[in-house]
């Protein structure tokens, strides 16, 4: 609400109970986070910001290693900065602040850090409160804490007990590849890659760091696999970041400040307040500040007792994959990083790959690679997806009859055609939103529509039950969360998905595929290389819906290749890539080589291109 402290006019943040009998200018933080900002607005200011508080303050701690704060936690402190910023230009959205911006109060007591409503069972999806927005402005906290009560509820963490007896680094055989995976989803591209290698006869080592029991990884078959697992006290390890820390005194003064709309933000109050983030271990997918000190103080140790030549990664821009993608180019280790998922440009949380190679699926992943590498000597290789190799041995017959369980189709009240949604964590109201046109699309279509909802890995099941309360119409069950999308989508009649991975291995099927297209929302971009029906609407899901009873066209293979050059060996092409760099130093040159790769790496003919 607009208000005074003495003679200057400021906007305070207020109890709601405060503004029943308000004449001034007043709006909830509620209706005002619901004001549209755009995206692309958003994404410039943060691209603005991230640079300045770089610049001014990268450097304040450093692991043992020489990695700094900021290139290691650089993803959870941007998306906090993307809050800050949404935040702020909906302030600067609503007409009355706009008319007379000034300066912003806070509340009292209220914790400067937060938590935004999810889905997913493990990943914490942090955001600046409305005092934490007023602090960044340079409002004074004395009596705030740094995270709200929820947050502070959430700090210690209970991994599975079996991690607290990691082997000791010197324990482990030598091999010639390390390869880290911290979800299921790393695992299945992993581990077939490792596979291919063990039966050319070169081992491997595979570090699970994965902090939810429901994400660790399988027992591989055969030796030549050696799992093993960081400490637990590494992996949850919580405290002061030092050289960066909240201080609770008010400074005397903002030696740096950053512009977004008509707002100056300070960043050394930036610096705290991403301080008071990594100070919490949020697991394996946040890891603290001492929790990444402690990992790399372990993961230098294991490079040394084995001695791999190549390390493999299929994420090495999150925390703890740059974190080793730094301390493999210190051990001198090669870096190999098999992409994991879709690529969308705008939703990309740091555009950055560290890896001496990467692995792409497809053709459209070319140019944002070569925009996103970092690494001086980078080569870009058009390789597939390994996780995807197993879809050729999917049964669609035994997927089909599960879902027809699922629903009870085959008698009379069963549906003729079923549906699977790719559902992901996202929050509640986001998805009950996507499930209102998806069912609407539903029962407007011609014959007769169930709908199985596939939950993401990552996410919990209790989401649902609201999802379920319906009239019955149309028919709806939710997949096995074992099952997950992966283990029935061969057998659906199409495909749901927003921006799920499992949304290209449908395309790779012949499913047809609905991509839905929710303002706000993004999506993998399927429907832009006509590989996918775009969907806004309810009216254009029972249209492509018809479509699909009518009988769909099969997506053009080249479409496809754009989308996944996928033939079903992507794991033994990647193997080969290491093996095939690990014997020989080819020195990248400033060309663009887009010729069939078979010439030079003994791939097959158009199943694979290297761009250098």
């Amino acid at each position: 609400m607009r208000t005074s402290v003495g003679e200057q006019a400021v906007w305070a943040l207020v109890g709601e109970g405060s503004l029943r009998h308000m004449t001034a200018a007043c709006i909830t933080t509620l209706e005002l986070e619901a004001l549209p900002v755009d995206r692309a607005e958003v994404s410039r200011y943060v691209a603005d910001v991230m640079p300045a508080l770089e610049a001014y303050s990268s450097r304040r701690a450093e692991t043992p290693g020489g990695a700094s704060w900021l290139y290691v936690q650089h993803v959870p402190v941007r998306r906090l900065i993307t809050q800050l910023v949404r935040k702020l230009l909906a302030l600067s959205a609503w007409p009355e602040f706009a008319a007379a911006p000034g300066p912003v109060t806070l509340a009292p007591y209220e914790g400067l850090l937060g938590l935004r409503d999810s889905s997913s069972r493990e990943y914490r999806a942090y955001t600046v409160t409305w005092s934490g927005v007023a602090y960044a402005l340079g409002a004074h906290a004395p009596h705030n804490p740094a995270r709200s009560a929820r947050l502070r509820q959430l700090t210690t963490l209970h991994p599975g007990s079996d991690l607290a007896h990691a082997p000791t680094p010197s324990a482990v055989s030598t091999a010639e590849v390390v390869a880290l995976s911290w979800s299921s989803r790393h695992a299945q591209t992993l581990l077939p890659v490792l596979e291919q290698l063990a039966g050319e006869g070169r081992p491997s080592v595979l570090v699970d760091l994965a902090t939810d029991p429901m994400e660790r990884c399988p027992t591989p078959a055969g030796e030549s696999i050696t799992l093993c697992s960081a400490p637990l006290e590494a992996l949850t390890a919580a405290g002061t970041v030092p050289g960066l820390r909240l201080d609770t005194e008010e400074p005397t003064g903002a030696d740096g400040t950053v512009q977004v709309g008509v707002h100056t933000v300070r960043l050394d109050r930036l610096e705290r307040l991403a301080a008071a983030l990594l100070e919490g271990s949020g697991g394996c997918t946040q890891p603290s500040w001492r929790a990444v000190v402690r990992v790399e103080e372990w993961f230098l140790e294991l490079l040394a007792a084995v001695r791999p030549h190549t390390v493999l990664l299929s994420n090495d821009t999150s925390p703890l994959g740059a974190l080793a993608a730094h301390a493999a180019e210190r051990h001198g280790a090669t870096t190999v990083n098999v992409q994991h998922g879709a690529w969308i440009p705008e939703a990309v949380a740091w555009p950055a790959l560290h890896s001496r190679h990467i692995v792409v699926m497809g053709d459209r992943d070319v140019a944002l690679a070569r925009e996103w590498v970092r690494h001086p000597k980078s080569e870009i290789h058009v390789l597939g997806q390994p996780r995807f190799d197993a879809l050729a041995d999917l049964g669609r017959e035994a997927q089909h009859r599960y879902l027809q369980n699922l629903l009870g189709a085959g008698n009379e009240s069963g549906p003729e055609r079923i549906a699977v949604w790719a559902c992901q964590p996202f929050g509640p109201e986001r998805l009950q939103a996507q499930a209102d046109i998806i069912l609407d699309g539903l029962r407007k279509a011609r014959g007769r529509w169930g709908l199985v909802i596939a939950p993401h890995p990552a996410q919990g099941g209790r989401v649902f039950d609201r999802l379920l309360r319906r009239d019955g119409e149309p028919p709806m069950a939710v997949a096995d969360p074992r099952v997950g999308a992966r283990g029935c989508l061969a057998g659906a009649d199409a495909m749901v998905s927003v921006s799920s991975t499992c949304g290209i291995e449908a395309v790779l099927l012949d499913v047809p595929v609905l991509e839905l297209d929710r303002p706000g929302d993004r999506t993998l971009g399927l429907a832009e290389h006509a590989a996918a029906h775009r969907c806004r609407t309810a009216v254009d899901v029972t249209a492509a819906l018809d479509l699909v009873s009518r009988g769909s066209a099969r997506v053009p293979r080249e479409a496809c290749d754009a989308v996944c050059r996928w033939r079903g060996h992507s794991a033994a092409d990647v193997a080969q890539l290491i093996i095939r760099r690990a014997e020989a130093d080819i020195a990248p040159t400033d060309l663009i080589d887009h010729q069939p790769a078979g010439a030079e790496s003994g791939f097959p003919w158009d199943e694979g291109d290297t761009i250098r």
